[in-house]
């Protein structure tokens, strides 16, 4: 596969990704009571939460804004100092880091909604094997090629 075609396969999954939970997260956001997307308040009862607006606004950010603000960096490859210093792939750019860091948010995240709710959807499936792909993706040699660091 070329390596501008393995890029926006992760570029796709991670935009997919980031538009979604910006609706899902906002959503819950805007109704805390999740009845806007149909979920009753009470599969919280086994979670920390009262109400979906802490979990609107941790999907929002993490895995809404989070993916969309890595898209441009994986195209644009800056320089960020302090991406840097979380950047555990030092002989990669930092934006490709991000976009593994971004897949382990999305299990967490699936994980502790499934320990939180007690059952298992077929979303859950599916965003697992999203998570899955991503990863798959971003470790394929085109892609890492695209992010190696030739400085180190």
């Amino acid at each position: 596969m070329k390596p501008k075609a393995a890029r926006n396969i992760l570029l796709s999954l991670l935009a997919f990704l980031g538009f979604g939970a910006i609706g899902g997260g906002g959503a819950l956001i805007v109704s805390p009571t999740g009845t806007l997307i149909g979920m009753p308040p009470s599969i919280l009862k086994n979670s920390p939460f009262h109400s979906f607006l802490i979990p609107g606004i941790i999907l929002f950010a993490l895995l809404g804004l989070g993916p969309l603000l890595v898209i441009p960096a994986l195209l644009k490859k800056p320089t960020s100092k302090l991406a840097e210093k979380l950047n555990c792939f030092k002989d990669m750019h930092w934006s490709w880091t991000f976009s593994i860091y971004t897949a382990f948010i999305l299990v967490a995240w699936i994980q502790l909604e499934m320990v939180f709710i007690q059952t298992v959807s077929w979303m859950h499936t599916f965003y697992m094997f999203l998570a899955s792909v991503i990863i798959l993706v971003s470790l394929t040699p085109t892609v890492r090629s695209l992010y190696k660091n030739h400085t180190n």
